[in-house]
């Protein structure tokens, strides 16, 4: 029994970099989060999708995900997806910044005030940037070219499940973001319509995966596959993990980002539009 659960513990390729990663965020949330009494459900975000992101890298899952098309779906849908959506609902920039020792608090933020910060910060969270880089990451590395390449080179198949947390965070972070805009990066009404776009054109994927007649991943073949199924059948449900679940699970975030904009507008945050001038008349 105790053999076969340390089988899936185990990690299939087994990587310090993420683990010291994994730890660095796991240790500085436990500390911050006790000092700031941060609430049971924003806990429970965080620690499941920070399990989610360990279980689908750092465990034997990795193993099927590298060997058999629909389950690699599975592994990005949750790193794309799933996994960066709860850790950023679950707000956790303050609990990790109190976790932080008050000296490096005041370096880092010394550090983000330069002009350096502020012009890389504006380039790489910006609005647009990011929305097109979370609908492409997901669309490249469909391309059964590239898909090829991510299986046959472990440092490249590395970077793409890097990209995919990298760019599901970046996105879910200013879908979700609390504040009004400015500070924050998008207005609240595009925060609750963004997801509509960017899952329009993975549904488009995925239907074409799903009725697709011919085995567009024969890299699966030759890595060698973990079940007996049809070919074919494999990649229609990996086909419809991208059209459906990935669907819900954007639609939820367009859900919680209404959410905000409804406390926002209850808070009476919101910026105020200037009245047209003939009503401004009226009013005088």
């Amino acid at each position: 029994m105790t053999g076969g659960v340390m089988k899936w513990i185990v990690p299939w390729e087994f990587s310090w970099v993420f683990l010291a990663c994994f730890l660095a965020a796991a240790f500085l949330y436990a500390g911050g989060s006790r000092r700031l009494r941060v609430p049971p459900g924003r806990r429970l975000a965080f620690w499941v999708g920070m399990a989610l992101v360990y279980g689908t890298l750092h465990t034997y899952f990795d193993y099927f995900a590298e060997h058999e098309f629909f389950m690699h779906r599975i592994q990005q849908v949750l790193l794309h997806h799933l996994a960066p959506l709860l850790i950023v609902a679950s707000y956790p920039g303050t609990a990790l910044r109190a976790g932080l020792p008050l000296a490096l608090r005041v370096r880092l933020r010394r550090a983000g005030n330069t002009g350096a910060a502020r012009i890389c910060a504006a380039v790489l969270l910006n609005p647009a940037f990011v929305t097109l880089s979370f609908v492409a990451l997901i669309l490249v590395w469909l391309i059964p070219d590239m898909q090829t390449l991510a299986m046959l080179d472990w440092r490249i198949y590395r970077a793409m499940n890097w990209s995919m947390i990298a760019s599901g965070l970046a996105y879910w972070w200013l879908v979700l973001d609390h504040r009004p805009k400015p500070p924050g990066r998008m207005s609240p009404g595009i925060r609750v319509l963004s997801p509509a776009f960017t899952m329009t054109p993975q549904i488009v994927a995925g239907a074409i995966v799903t009725f697709s007649r011919t085995d567009l991943y024969p890299i699966f073949e030759i890595c060698g596959r973990a079940f007996t199924m049809n070919v074919l059948t494999g990649q229609l449900i990996g086909g419809v993990i991208m059209w459906v679940p990935a669907a819900m699970i954007e639609s939820a975030g367009g859900l919680l980002a209404l959410r905000q904009w409804l406390r926002l507008s209850r808070l009476g945050r919101l910026p105020k539009r200037p009245l047209p001038r003939r009503a401004a008349m009226v009013r005088q």
